[in-house]
């Protein structure tokens, strides 16, 4: 059974947990998902700051970037079991192979239904943004990926090859206004 889940924005409130989140999957050896969880947080108060440094049009000085915000999904005893980051807009990558939404769940806590709910509660803020469809994508083989995504409404659209690797995209669009 899921224990009651918050979505929170980042701060550091939650310092000792992020920590142990990230530490966790980092010792695994797994890709870090959302790409945002990959930066090494041992000066927190920078991490922080670098995850609202671009949540708006006017903060993006990267070209390659659009605003994106990120949050993380902690159950009630304040435990950070997962993130997740919306892309408020898609350029030509993000539309053909990294989507609006990018979520993870850390290691141990895969397999309890927390990817399906971390999902739900981020279409909840997609559609906060005004958005009526999403695109959210998995690599081909994510077979746990896929089927949150499936029970989230999403609707297989095509597959994208990734010219640098040859890594397959599956490419789904949810209705945000079911």
């Amino acid at each position: 059974m899921i224990s009651k889940l918050l979505l929170v924005k980042p701060s550091s409130e939650y310092y000792e947990e992020y920590l142990s989140f990230y530490n966790e999957w980092k010792s695994s050896g797994e890709d870090m998902v959302p790409w945002v969880i990959e930066k090494d947080p041992s000066d927190f108060i920078q991490y922080v700051s670098f995850l609202y440094s671009q949540d708006s049009e006017e903060k993006i000085n990267i070209e390659a970037f659009v605003p994106h915000s990120t949050y993380w999904l902690v159950d009630s005893q304040q435990t950070v079991l997962g993130a997740f980051n919306i892309r408020h807009r898609l350029n030509e990558k993000l539309y053909n192979c990294g989507g609006r939404i990018g979520y993870g769940i850390r290691p141990s806590q895969r397999r309890k239904g927390y990817a399906t709910s971390l999902l739900s509660l981020t279409l909840e803020k997609t559609r906060a943004l005004g958005l009526d469809t999403v695109l959210v994508v998995c690599d081909k083989g994510n077979m746990g990926s896929e089927r949150t995504i499936i029970k989230n409404g999403g609707r297989f659209d095509s597959e994208f090859v990734e010219e640098d690797s040859g890594n397959i995209v599956r490419r789904f669009w949810i209705d945000l206004n079911v």
